[in-house]
């Protein structure tokens, strides 16, 4: 399968007038990953945002080619939480998705900084693939930092909350 220029505006011209929010094309030359409605923290925009490689060309965020869509050579790189006390014990992201703080919009935050917290209380729900994913504490502790923003996508191990287990 060939996928040229004309080809990849079409597709992106589609699935950014559709309900898709992720997408992912491989070939026998290249790879095209694509998420919609991805926070951008540096425009204060959501944003189409495509990562792939074609023909070993990477593709990533940095050279606009329209207002819904990004290009560029390097990857992003995940955010590395700063490094903590060593009195505090990590919660770190089971599985790839988006954090959210609250059950919905508007609602308030399963958790702020400083609430006590018991084992099997939820924290934070991560979705994943339509999915909204629970994530319950595994244990009592008071909640010292939460370190993701809410609709932040986050990836597997990355650092949540730091907290004291009591």
């Amino acid at each position: 399968m060939k996928l040229d220029h004309e080809d990849l505006n079409r597709l992106i011209e589609k699935i950014s007038t559709s309900d898709i929010q992720e997408f992912l094309l491989e070939g026998e030359d290249f790879k095209l990953e694509i998420k919609r409605n991805l926070f951008d923290q540096n425009q204060g925009t959501k944003n189409l945002v495509s990562n792939g490689s074609y023909e070993s060309q990477t593709i990533t965020n940095q050279k606009p080619i329209n207002d819904n869509v990004s290009i560029a050579n390097e990857p992003e790189k995940p955010q590395v939480a700063p490094p903590g006390r060593s009195d505090l014990t990590e919660i770190t992201s089971p599985m790839v998705g988006t954090f959210y703080r609250a059950a919905a919009p508007g609602e308030e935050p399963f958790v702020e900084v400083g609430n006590n917290i018991k084992v099997g209380q939820t924290i934070c729900i991560l979705e994943a693939m339509k999915l909204m994913n629970e994530i319950e504490s595994e244990f009592n502790a008071e909640i010292v930092e939460i370190l993701v923003e809410n609709g932040t996508p986050v990836e597997f191990g990355q650092v949540l909350m730091r907290v004291k287990q009591s």
